[in-house]
């Protein structure tokens, strides 16, 4: 239940088909998740690691809930702050992620049950700067009613969830939510969040890419771990919010394409059959890539990033993985000389915004 509570906890459906934050539910609420990962408990192992006692799910769950984390963690001031850049996929926010012991797939209830996941909805994630967080909603929380509606519980609550929360986040500015602390009762009164109502995923594959398919964005564990630092991250978001936001996946007709290559990765175990080569996309022609490359600039630039690494982070990327790597993020964005004069470009008309204290807009 990522969507609803903010823009890139999206995905609504249980894996194989897990629930996302870029459904009806995720979007409303999250569209720019903060996190998954819970507060459990960790026992020291021998080598600073998962103690060898937890099982391969648990050890598995752990490592996709810190990745997770780390997508919401760096998405989030990109989705809150470009409202104004993301055109009609603007939405509405509470600004947290939820889950349940079966937000996974079925082989990995039991690990979930141990990071404390229940039959309820418990919140794992804030959005930092959301109208959650600054009402005071917090990781552990237990989600009990929304406007006075009881929750759903079980297998299903999260896409149930998606169809009570939606039509009241739809009407409403403000959300009364009634939680459960530690035992106690907490009511609350949480303001809804302008953001950019796309959804943000994980994908479970060691291909160094990201997708975007016009209602979720996707990195994959590869490019997770060939970027340096959280700015670089940024920069690969940025770039593929920015292709959502300007409509790129339906000009180019593959929205159901990659929609199908997301819903694959983002299992725990993706099928990697169906992987080969471009997986059935097109690459994308100059003039798209380099109107991305222009907006994503603008929005980390919104967001407080630094933009001045731009470059260099994608003329690097190419080097290492050129075109001629299939299933590669170049092979899908080839046209890096023509995307690096615009990247020069816009940070140079950043920089001069900036300096004039002029807004922020392409």
């Amino acid at each position: 239940m990522q969507g609803l509570l903010h823009p890139f906890v999206s995905r609504l459906r249980r894996l194989p088909s897990r629930t996302t934050a870029c459904l009806p539910l995720a979007a409303l609420v999250l569209a720019g998740c903060s996190t998954v990962s819970l507060d459990t408990p960790r026992t020291s192992g021998p080598a600073a690691g998962t103690p060898p006692a937890e099982s391969q799910q648990l050890q598995t769950l752990r490592l996709i809930t810190t990745q997770q984390e780390r997508l919401y963690n760096v998405s989030a001031p990109l989705l809150v702050d470009n409202a104004e850049l993301c055109r009609n996929n603007a939405r509405k926010l509470i600004g947290f992620t939820a889950k349940t012991r079966y937000s996974y797939s079925e082989d990995y209830v039991d690990a979930a049950t141990t990071l404390g996941l229940e039959e309820r909805l418990q919140i794992t994630g804030v959005l930092k700067n959301s109208g959650a967080a600054r009402a005071g909603v917090q990781r552990g929380d237990v989600l009990l009613t929304a406007e006075n509606q009881a929750m759903p519980q079980g297998p299903n609550a999260e896409r149930q969830a998606a169809a009570v929360l939606g039509p009241i986040v739809n009407s409403l500015s403000t959300v009364r939510l009634g939680l459960l602390r530690n035992g106690a009762p907490v009511n609350l009164n949480v303001p809804l969040t302008p953001a950019c109502g796309f959804g943000i995923e994980l994908g479970n594959v060691d291909n160094v890419n990201a997708y975007a398919d016009g209602r979720r964005v996707l990195v994959t564990r590869g490019m997770l771990n060939f970027v340096r630092n959280d700015t670089e991250l940024a920069y690969v978001l940025a770039r593929e919010l920015a292709h959502n936001a300007l409509g790129h996946p339906s000009r180019q007709q593959m929205n159901a394409t990659i929609g199908a290559v997301i819903d694959n990765m983002t299992r725990v175990n993706p099928d990697l059959s169906v992987l080969g080569g471009s997986a059935g996309i097109q690459p994308y022609p100059q003039d798209l890539d380099g109107a991305a490359d222009t907006v994503a600039l603008y929005m980390l630039a919104r967001a407080g990033y630094s933009v001045d690494g731009a470059a260099a982070f994608w003329q690097r990327l190419a080097n290492q993985y050129p075109a001629s790597v299939t299933n590669g993020y170049t092979a899908l964005h080839p046209a890096t000389p023509a995307r690096l004069i615009a990247i020069r470009k816009a940070t140079a008309d950043i920089k001069a915004k900036q300096a004039s204290r002029r807004p922020l807009l392409p």
